[in-house]
Protein backbone atom coordinates (compact mmCIF):
# COMPACT_ATOMS: atom_id res chain seq x y z
CA UNK A 1 0.00 0.00 0.00
CA UNK A 2 2.95 2.32 0.45
CA UNK A 3 3.34 3.48 -3.17
CA UNK A 4 -0.41 4.12 -3.41
CA UNK A 5 -0.42 6.08 -0.15
CA UNK A 6 2.55 8.15 -1.31
CA UNK A 7 0.86 8.94 -4.63
CA UNK A 8 -2.25 10.08 -2.77
CA UNK A 9 -0.12 12.10 -0.35
CA UNK A 10 1.76 13.96 -3.09
CA UNK A 11 -1.47 14.49 -5.05
CA UNK A 12 -3.11 16.00 -1.97
CA UNK A 13 -0.12 18.27 -1.36
CA UNK A 14 -0.23 19.45 -4.97
CA UNK A 15 -3.95 20.13 -4.90
CA UNK A 16 -3.66 21.96 -1.59
CA UNK A 17 -0.85 24.09 -3.05
CA UNK A 18 -2.91 24.86 -6.17
CA UNK A 19 -0.57 23.02 -8.55
CA UNK A 20 -1.75 21.83 -11.94
CA UNK A 21 -1.91 18.17 -12.95
CA UNK A 22 1.43 18.32 -14.81
CA UNK A 23 3.22 19.70 -11.77
CA UNK A 24 1.67 17.06 -9.54
CA UNK A 25 2.67 14.27 -11.95
CA UNK A 26 6.23 15.60 -12.10
CA UNK A 27 6.37 15.72 -8.30
CA UNK A 28 5.17 12.14 -8.05
CA UNK A 29 7.70 10.93 -10.64
CA UNK A 30 10.59 12.76 -9.02
CA UNK A 31 9.87 12.05 -5.34
CA UNK A 32 7.89 8.82 -5.14
CA UNK A 33 10.92 6.52 -5.09
CA UNK A 34 12.64 8.51 -2.32
CA UNK A 35 9.49 8.50 -0.18
CA UNK A 36 8.78 4.79 -0.66
CA UNK A 37 12.41 3.88 -0.03
CA UNK A 38 12.38 5.97 3.15
CA UNK A 39 9.25 4.18 4.30
CA UNK A 40 10.71 0.77 3.59
CA UNK A 41 13.86 1.68 5.54
CA UNK A 42 12.09 3.12 8.57
CA UNK A 43 8.96 1.09 9.27
CA UNK A 44 10.30 -2.48 9.42
CA UNK A 45 12.92 -1.46 11.98
CA UNK A 46 10.41 0.60 13.97
CA UNK A 47 7.95 -2.30 14.11
CA UNK A 48 10.66 -4.70 15.24
CA UNK A 49 11.61 -2.28 18.02
CA UNK A 50 7.96 -1.68 18.88
CA UNK A 51 7.01 -5.34 19.23
CA UNK A 52 10.26 -6.46 20.81
CA UNK A 53 11.15 -3.70 23.26
CA UNK A 54 8.16 -1.44 23.88
CA UNK A 55 5.62 -2.40 26.51
CA UNK A 56 2.16 -3.12 25.17
CA UNK A 57 0.59 -0.12 26.86
CA UNK A 58 3.16 2.23 25.24
CA UNK A 59 3.13 0.85 21.70
CA UNK A 60 0.52 3.21 20.32
CA UNK A 61 2.24 6.35 21.60
CA UNK A 62 5.58 5.08 20.29
CA UNK A 63 4.19 4.46 16.79
CA UNK A 64 2.35 7.79 16.81
CA UNK A 65 5.55 9.64 17.73
CA UNK A 66 7.46 7.97 14.92
CA UNK A 67 4.58 8.67 12.54
CA UNK A 68 4.77 12.39 13.31
CA UNK A 69 8.48 12.37 12.51
CA UNK A 70 7.89 10.39 9.31
CA UNK A 71 5.15 12.80 8.23
CA UNK A 72 7.64 15.65 8.69
CA UNK A 73 10.04 13.75 6.41
CA UNK A 74 7.30 13.41 3.79
CA UNK A 75 6.39 17.07 4.11
CA UNK A 76 10.01 18.07 3.57
CA UNK A 77 10.14 15.95 0.42
CA UNK A 78 6.81 17.34 -0.73
CA UNK A 79 7.78 20.97 -0.19
CA UNK A 80 10.97 21.02 -2.22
Amino acid sequence: YCPLFMILFFTYLGIAAGDNIGTIEHKIHSDLFIAVLGSWKVWPVIHIINFRFVATKHRLIFINGIQIAFNMFLSLIGSK
